[in-house]
């Protein structure tokens, strides 16, 4: 008899739990949403070819990192028409969470893996096993932060993108950016420069702890290009967009890595000094340690959150 209760409550709980079955969806931002997938998809499969196909294919490294950057595209697309047709629903935000992992989680990681490797076979280093477990350490925790760092923004954030200002951790498109500009800076623009290929893992294992961090990165579309903006804003965009034209490998390198690292620079900065400026005010005579905290608190305040 207990056993029946057991089960009859079991069934009640999960009666609760589960929710009621998806029947409508909206097809075109779902569809924007695949393709961000397919795209990572694609950047999976150059990448992959470059080993069955030798030193002479490594033009395919350059394809799969065009098809991350076209991912990013679909990505800041399919919230827009969702927002634009009045359709975000609990289902976009989970599919482009799993899209998102494919493009910006395991399509970096792998390109990261096999262009290094491709590098260590040149160079005569492929046989050191401690070289390649390093880098593929660096890949498997490149993606378990990508993965946890997605699953920590939908439990965390509601289904209105346009709320969002700042971003707890470097997003996952950035994070991508960084390792794809510079395979794409390598490849294209400076070949011959192998310390930037030796350095790769170490900059994607950054990049995985900045994800996972709780250093505060503003929405740049929300926050610097939604509204009304002051007419400097336009000028510095004429500026980014002529530097684009110029050197578009230099200037995705200057954007994604400057982006990753300027933030957590600046917490850092300032942390340090608002901490000496504390100390100074303890040090005087006459004020205690509570007062000058109560003193220093407006300016704390007024840091980043």
């Amino acid at each position: 008899m207990s056993r029946l209760r057991h089960r009859g409550g079991g069934r009640r709980f999960l009666g609760r739990v589960r929710r009621k079955p998806v029947r409508y969806i909206t097809i075109l931002p779902s569809l924007v949403t695949i393709l961000n997938g397919a795209c990572g998809f694609a950047a999976i499969v150059f990448a992959g070819k470059v080993s069955e196909l030798g030193d002479s294919s490594s033009g395919y490294f350059v394809m799969a990192g065009y098809m991350i950057l076209l991912a990013m595209v679909a990505d800041m697309l399919d919230g827009r028409l969702a927002r634009m047709s009045h359709s975000t629903s609990s289902f976009g935000g989970q599919l482009d969470s799993l899209c998102d992992v494919i493009s910006f989680g395991v399509a970096p990681a792998f390109l990261m893996l096999n262009v290094v490797h491709q590098q260590l076979v040149t160079d005569g280093f492929a046989h050191h096993l401690l070289s390649q477990r390093l880098v593929w350490l660096t890949a498997l925790g490149y993606i378990s932060c990508a993965a946890i760092r997605l699953a920590r923004f939908n439990v965390e954030n509601g289904q209105n993108e346009s709320k969002h200002i700042a971003f707890a951790g470097l997003p996952s498109p950035a994070a991508a950016g960084v390792v794809v500009s510079l395979v794409l800076f390598h490849q294209e623009g400076v070949p011959s420069l192998k310390v930037i290929l030796y350095a790769l893992p170490l900059v994607t294992a950054a990049a995985g702890v900045l994800m996972v961090s709780r250093v505060q990165y503003p929405h740049v579309l929300n926050q610097y290009l939604h509204g009304k903006k002051p007419f400097g804003y336009l000028i510095k965009i004429l500026a980014f967009l002529a530097l684009v034209i110029a050197s578009p490998q230099a200037a995705l390198v200057l954007i994604f890595c400057g982006f990753a690292a300027y933030f957590p620079v600046r917490a850092v900065c300032w942390r340090l000094m608002h901490r000496q400026t504390l100390d100074l005010l303890n040090a005087e005579p006459g004020m205690t340690g509570d007062s000058a905290e109560g003193k220093m608190a407006p300016d704390l305040n007024a840091g980043p959150h």
